[in-house]
């Protein structure tokens, strides 16, 4: 039962990482990397398939293997990032949710760092 749970999950998380890396709403990676956590836990000829897969290839590949993106990659993560925190942002604002401004304003400023910081850039 725990391995058709998280089969199911890996495709929900797979799809909207697709979804996710045709419109900037999304965050491609992060459910990328949760359906190949679900994937490994469900079954290896699934994992397998998924990591032969072009959204695999091009956004997280490099990164599972050495924490190194490419440089497009990084920027691209980095932009969805900050609009979509940046809506959040405004509609807090507007609304007078202050605490969730700052926290978001958090997150968003340790992710920057993070991703200028920790994650190295391929050189290509």
């Amino acid at each position: 039962m725990k391995k058709i749970v998280y089969c199911l999950l890996g495709c929900v998380c797979f799809a909207l990482g697709g979804i996710g890396a045709v419109l900037p709403i999304l965050p491609t990676v992060l459910f990328l990397l949760l359906a190949a956590f679900c994937f490994a836990r469900s079954s290896e000829r699934l994992h397998a398939w998924f990591r032969e897969t072009k959204l695999y290839k091009e956004n997280l590949e490099d990164y599972v293997a050495g924490n190194e993106m490419r440089k497009q990659a990084k920027i691209r993560i980095m932009c969805t990032v900050t609009v979509l925190m940046s809506i959040g942002f405004i509609l807090m604002s507007s609304k007078g949710v202050y605490i969730g401004c700052i926290v978001l304003a958090c997150v968003w400023i340790l992710h920057i760092l993070y991703f200028c910081f920790k994650v190295k850039m391929i050189a290509e």
